[in-house]
């Protein structure tokens, strides 16, 4: 069981501030991760290959094939603030 003192100890590694009920959540909470981390470690894994996904991924992206731009000058006559050939924005904190 993970104790006060680790997940105080992970809180301040994340920078979070935990009140006492987040506190006693999250040893229960990270108790439970790592009960399931030990009943994985008991498998037997040898010739299983890694993955990143779980089930199999195709075609998840468009080919990256290069193709003209718009024209400056029709992207720049409906800007709402155009100038010097591109967008003119606030300064900052300004």
């Amino acid at each position: 069981m993970i104790d006060r003192e680790q997940v105080l100890h992970v809180a301040r590694l994340a920078r979070l501030r935990l009140d006492d009920d987040a506190i006693e959540r999250m040893s229960t909470e990270l108790s439970g991760i790592l009960d399931h981390i030990e009943k994985i470690e008991e498998l037997d894994l040898d010739g299983v290959e890694p993955t990143s996904h779980v089930v199999a991924l195709e075609n998840v992206l468009r080919a990256d094939e290069p193709r003209p731009s718009w024209p400056r000058e029709q992207i720049l006559e409906v800007a709402p603030d155009a100038g010097d050939g591109g967008f003119r924005v606030p300064s900052p904190g300004g």
